[in-house]
């Protein structure tokens, strides 16, 4: 117990043992907030119906809007959009993307979730999630992406998406 005492509270003057109980009790704060976080699940299908046969070839940038939607069928409920960047990174073929989630549905209307990440082709893709606007502002969290339909005409993937966002007072 002494080693840790020396760890994180050396013997020092009385405005630094100070600074160190206010920034562990941030921590602690942060910590506590996580654990009492409601976490919000968010299932719906990404849908990419302009399949492009060379996207995937090093170098290559796409700028994309594609259709969320409620379903797997392209006829499903419209919830979303993906607006954002991907890039051919990878020598395998990965990419890089950078989306905006944009919600067009009654209870996220307007609502958007920032997700960033490296996406290997035709295994689930994990990416997170570094922030939102509207109902999802300051969220924090990560996506999956599994593939359900890859063709050379159309693609599909199921998002299962855990957000845990501020939650804030109505001004």
């Amino acid at each position: 117990m002494e080693l840790i005492n020396l760890i994180f509270f050396p013997p020092t003057s009385m405005a630094s043992s100070l600074s160190q109980t206010v920034l562990f009790s941030i921590l602690l704060f942060l910590s506590l907030h996580q654990a009492c976080a409601k976490r919000t699940h968010l299932n719906f299908y990404f849908h990419v119906t302009d399949v492009q046969a060379n996207a995937t070839d090093y170098g290559t940038i796409i700028v994309m809007d594609q259709a969320l939607r409620e379903g797997l069928d392209e006829n499903s409920t419209l919830i979303g959009r993906v607006q954002g960047i991907q890039a051919a990174v990878g020598k395998d073929g990965s990419l890089e993307t950078m989306f905006n989630f944009l919600f067009l549905n009654k209870q996220y209307n307007g609502s958007t979730l920032a997700i960033y990440g490296r996406a290997p082709l035709e295994t689930t893709i994990e990416r997170p999630v570094i922030g939102g606007t509207g109902k999802f502002r300051l969220s924090h969290g990560y996506s999956l992406a599994k593939p359900v339909i890859l063709s050379a005409t159309r693609l599909v993937y199921e998002l299962d998406v855990y957000v845990w966002p501020l939650e804030l007072k109505d001004d």
